[in-house]
Order: structure tokens, then sequence, then C-alpha cells
């Protein structure tokens, strides 16, 4: 695929067909790790972390125990 840089605003920008995003598995909206060696521009998925419910329950300290937060009165028309 060819393509152009372009400006964009104060930046300058690639556009990438639908085709070169699903072979790279990428969507709009990842978040991407950008290298550059040698004048080439690798452009990489950075995984999402996996997380795992139990283990961030065990980390909770034994002696946490929840308080109610109380930010002021309603402002506009929230109700409570």
């Amino acid at each position: 695929m060819r393509t152009r840089l372009q400006k964009w605003g104060n930046s300058q920008g690639l556009r990438l067909s639908e085709q070169v995003l699903d072979l790279a598995e990428l969507a709009v909206g990842d978040e991407v790790e950008i290298e550059v060696s040698d004048r080439l521009i690798l452009v990489r998925k950075t995984p999402r972390p996996r997380f795992d419910l139990a283990e961030l329950v065990a980390r909770i300290p034994k002696d946490y125990r929840v308080e109610e937060l109380v930010l002021g009165p309603p402002a506009g028309r929230e109700e409570w």
C-alpha cells in the first residue's frame, strides 16, 4: 500500500486502509507503540493487560474499610 503524509492541524498523519488495519489486527482507538530505527518506522499494538478479579481482590488490605465520600451539595438538577 502506498499513502502520503498529510498535515492535520499542527501535526502530520498517515491514513491506513481498513485492510491494512485488519492485517495488523489494529482498530481505531487501539494504543500503539512506535519505534524508529534506521529510517524505518515500526508500529506495534500495545497489548492490553489481563486482569484477574480474584487476584485484584486478594490485593485489598485486610483492614480496608469502605467510607462514604461527600463531595458537597448537588449541583444543577442532580438527585440523591
